[in-house]
């Protein structure tokens, strides 16, 4: 019963989400107006707001216009669904089943905003990083573990995650530096490459972007160091997959790929998936 009700839950969130990966990179308000068709404004009834269903009964197009209504709409609802009820088959009913929830739901609309935009929005990473370094500690309090040493295994996993990434990028950088390597988009036409004294300097990477760097701070709020490190890992591994596909799709090696879904995958993989901790692999 309860992973049949965190699949209907997660069905209506990842409505939710739609709207939230629509609208947040546009600057738009989240909450009004009431959802509605981007082509020709319909507003929708509760009978059109299904998930899935309704997709299916109107035939995939919009009511008012008779526009295509994308599958990205359902995807989401059923992926969220999915990712709410193995949340549910994993934790049982506890704290950590709710984190886990909530995790999903942020990673769900980072990883599409960063493969449709390239970009993961500050509401996003850094809210996730204030929800983590919250809610992670409550959640291991309601357990029975001593909030201080859960607050600090919260906050080491976020210095660990976003630390270690941002270590890559920064290296990276100054390593294409002093080979000469140039890219495409880094530094742009007509600029130079930033120096110390530049925030850029510290900041600006090619082919990783500091909202990944955000992110995985946030990832690590929530997992702790432990669940970070399998995370990067496991997303190091899943985005060379997916550049490689992404590649191969596109004709293009060199163009830019958003790392955030590969992270995102990395993370519910670890949160989802029963595995041995990596140190006791790596002992």
């Amino acid at each position: 019963m309860l992973v049949g009700g965190a699949i209907v839950w997660g069905l209506l969130v990842g409505s939710f989400l739609n709207v939230v990966v629509h609208r947040v990179p546009l600057g738009q308000s989240i909450l009004r107006p009431a959802s509605h068709c981007p082509h020709c404004g319909h507003v929708l009834g509760p009978l059109e707001n299904v998930p899935v269903v309704s997709w299916l009964a109107l035939g995939r197009r919009c009511r008012g216009c008779g526009a295509p209504i994308s599958a990205r709409y359902p995807a989401v609802e059923v992926v969220t669904g999915f990712l709410f009820g193995a949340a549910a088959w994993r934790w049982g009913a506890s704290p950590e089943f709710v984190l886990t929830m909530l995790l999903a739901a942020g990673l769900v609309v980072a990883a599409l905003i960063d493969f449709e935009h390239r970009f993961i929005p500050d509401s996003v990473s850094l809210g996730g990083l204030v929800a983590g370094l919250g809610l992670s500690p409550a959640a291991a309090w309601l357990n029975g573990e001593p909030l201080g040493e859960a607050a600090t295994r919260a906050a080491l996993g976020a210095l660990l995650g976003g630390g270690l990434l941002w270590l890559v990028g920064f290296v990276h950088a100054r390593a294409s530096v002093a080979f000469g390597r140039t890219f495409e988009h880094w530094p742009g036409e007509g600029e130079d490459v930033p120096t110390p004294g530049q925030a850029d300097y510290w900041l600006w990477f090619p082919g990783l972007g500091l909202g990944d760097v955000k992110l995985m701070a946030a990832i690590g709020a929530f997992l702790g160091p432990v669940g970070v490190l399998e995370t990067i890992v496991a997303a190091s591994l899943l985005g060379l997959l997916l550049g490689l596909a992404w590649a191969a799709l596109t004709r293009d090696g060199g163009g830019p790929f958003g790392f955030g879904p590969a992270i995102a995958a990395g993370a519910l993989a670890v949160a989802l998936i029963p595995h041995p901790p990596l140190l006791s692999l790596l002992g």
